[in-house]
């Protein structure tokens, strides 16, 4: 069974609670970078986050916001960049988001017990 599977108990009150449920599925599948940081941030309060991201990392999804962190060929990225060559403050930015990106999988407990949650660069 994977983690991302909610219990079979679960009852339809919780499932609507969902941010996923709730909004246009697309938001956590979108091109822009606004509509994935809002799917991101409804992620937060989410109460099946955790299982969300390990099964997300367990399966090595390829792309997509999954418990809250955006993967991208199978993979966390900090965010998706907009198309075109990026500024130096954006990817100082990037370093500084991939820091706190690695330290809420750490907190998550995903980063030292999988060994295949790995970073873009």
């Amino acid at each position: 069974m994977s983690l991302a599977l909610a219990p079979l108990d679960m009852s339809v009150e919780m499932e609507a609670n969902l941010p996923c449920r709730k909004f246009d599925p697309d938001l956590w599948f979108s091109d822009s970078p606004t509509e994935l940081e809002l799917a991101k941030s409804l992620c937060g309060d989410c109460p099946l986050r955790v299982e969300c991201l390990a099964g997300a990392v367990e399966r090595a999804e390829p792309w997509g916001v999954w418990g809250g962190e955006i993967f991208e060929r199978g993979a966390v990225v900090p965010r998706k960049r907009p198309r075109g060559r990026p500024r130096k403050e954006d990817v100082a930015r990037d370093a500084e988001l991939r820091v706190e990106a690695e330290a809420r999988l750490a907190a998550s407990g995903l980063s030292e017990a999988r060994g295949a949650v790995r970073l873009a660069a």
